[in-house]
């Protein structure tokens, strides 16, 4: 029932389908309170509390996923590099566990969420999760990080920020342009930004290319990653629990291989019995949904991970910002 519904709304949302009257006033509706809630934080009757460190928050204006979790993971390790200690704070959606989590590579998905876990993994940095954002980053502020990255916050008034980054899919972009539920977006489109980042497709003028990698296939039993040209010439189980599951799949093609396709709605939480394919054969997935399934002890299981490429134009702006913040760091 929920994937038909997802179905039915895609199709409106980017399928050339017009919303209906109904979806219409819905998405007026839901459009007012957007504006309400916005002004009250204008106002100052809703607080939003300053950290004594710069804050980029990442995010995007459309429901379901545009690349957050790449951008994210690119942009704390290049600023890594550039000298900043950065920390990473995350609501940690899908996650069992309650009250504050501070996130370890070696702890199960359910406890932090898929994506914290996989953000603790790929950048080695401290990843805070807390369903109170504002708490979660003066905990990494205490932990000694000079630089707070909130990810998927930029609906989340109460954190102030020094950046806004916006990830936008290069393909979907904002659909239809509508406000939910008749259209994909959680915000109005014109809603300005400071830095619009583009997943694949065409970057505009003012805005930053992002191109994704995949890199060498990863299996979940542990041993030497393979290179993707080794599994041409076969079909291939692919399996994306992701906001765009067409993007792994597109990617995979583009590698050379012939995935038979797999698509599993954002954050699922996999049992063994899904991925039980016929006829059996290599089972490929993204890192985000390897991490949780690495328990099921899997044969012929691979991840296959994926990495950011930013413009170094992209850091150097950045900087010139954040630095302006924090004129005790010298960055190198």
């Amino acid at each position: 029932m929920k994937a038909a519904l997802a179905d039915w709304l895609l199709r409106r949302w980017y399928g050339g389908v017009a919303p209906g009257p109904g979806l219409r006033a819905l998405a007026a509706v839901y459009g007012g309170l957007v504006s309400l809630r916005r002004w009250l934080y204008r106002r100052g009757w809703k607080p939003t509390h300053r950290l004594p460190v710069p804050v980029i928050v990442v995010g995007n204006l459309v429901a379901g996923g545009s690349g957050k979790t790449p951008l994210t993971i690119a942009l704390a390790n290049g600023l890594a590099e550039r000298g900043w200690r950065p920390g990473i704070v995350s609501r940690g959606y899908g996650r069992r566990s309650r009250g504050p989590v501070r996130v370890t590579p070696g702890m199960a998905a359910s406890e932090c969420g898929d994506e914290p876990l996989l953000i603790a993994r790929q950048t080695g940095l401290p990843v805070c999760v807390d369903s109170d954002r504002v708490a979660g980053a003066r905990r990494l502020v205490a932990e000694g990080c000079n630089l707070v990255i909130a990810d998927d916050g930029l609906q989340h008034l109460r954190l102030g920020r020094d950046l806004e980054i916006e990830v936008v899919d290069g393909e979907r972009r904002h659909g239809n342009g509508h406000l939910i539920p008749a259209g994909p977006l959680r915000e109005p489109a014109g809603r300005g930004v400071d830095h619009r980042v583009v997943n694949g497709g065409q970057a505009a003028p003012g805005e930053w290319p992002m191109t994704l990698a995949l890199g060498e296939a990863v299996p979940l039993s542990g041993g030497a990653a393979r290179p993707l040209a080794e599994f041409a010439g076969q079909p291939v189980h692919a399996i994306a629990g992701i906001g765009h599951p067409a993007r792994f799949f597109d990617a995979l093609r583009a590698a050379g291989l012939a995935p038979v396709e797999h698509p599993f709605p954002d954050h699922h939480d996999f049992t063994a019995a899904e991925l039980a394919f016929e006829p059996p054969g290599p089972r490929l997935m993204t890192e985000k949904d390897a991490v949780k399934c690495t328990a099921f002890d899997l044969p012929d299981a691979w991840a296959v991970p994926v990495r950011a490429h930013l413009p170094d134009a992209l850091f150097s702006a950045l900087q010139q910002r954040l630095a302006y913040r924090s004129p005790s760091h010298d960055p190198a």
